[in-house]
């Protein structure tokens, strides 16, 4: 997998800022969104969209769950984020950072690791270790070889 590194629109990297959602994967940084970037207007009306199509359920870990609440969603589209990254899908990687990013003004990282056949997601949410959210699952693509 290679690291992402955007220089457009949000996607500037700057290790100084306290604005940013910082995704890691298998320990290293690979995404950093900037939340000081206004999002156009098209763009904006997508994450609209994906809250209303969210809205009408989502499948969770293999739970159908008919009106997800925030922590579900937000598990769901870094569940997407994930495969998207594995599959090097960037327009759907600068989706979801956004959606994450602008629903999520306190979430401060999305972290994920990569075990066997299992991809462990851990929704950071401050500095501090206790307000992390574990998500488990299975991808269903394939799995990424090491470099």
């Amino acid at each position: 997998m290679r690291a992402l590194v955007y220089t457009y629109g949000p996607y500037r990297m700057s290790l100084c800022s306290m604005s940013k959602l910082v995704v890691i994967f298998n320990g290293q940084s690979v995404i950093e969104y900037d939340r000081n970037v206004r999002l156009p207007g098209q763009q904006r009306e997508y994450l609209d969209k994906m809250e209303n199509d969210m809205a009408t359920g989502i499948d969770l870990n293999g739970e159908q769950i008919a009106n997800p609440d925030s922590q579900q969603r937000a598990k769901f589209v870094a569940m997407q984020l994930i495969h998207a990254l594995i599959s090097d899908n960037d327009p759907m990687i600068a989706a979801m950072c956004a959606y994450l990013a602008t629903r999520l003004p306190e979430l401060k990282q999305v972290k994920a690791d990569e075990h066997a056949e299992q991809i462990t997601l851990e929704l950071v949410f401050s500095d501090h270790v206790t307000n992390q959210v574990p998500v488990t699952f299975s991808p269903s693509l394939p799995k990424l070889t090491k470099h």
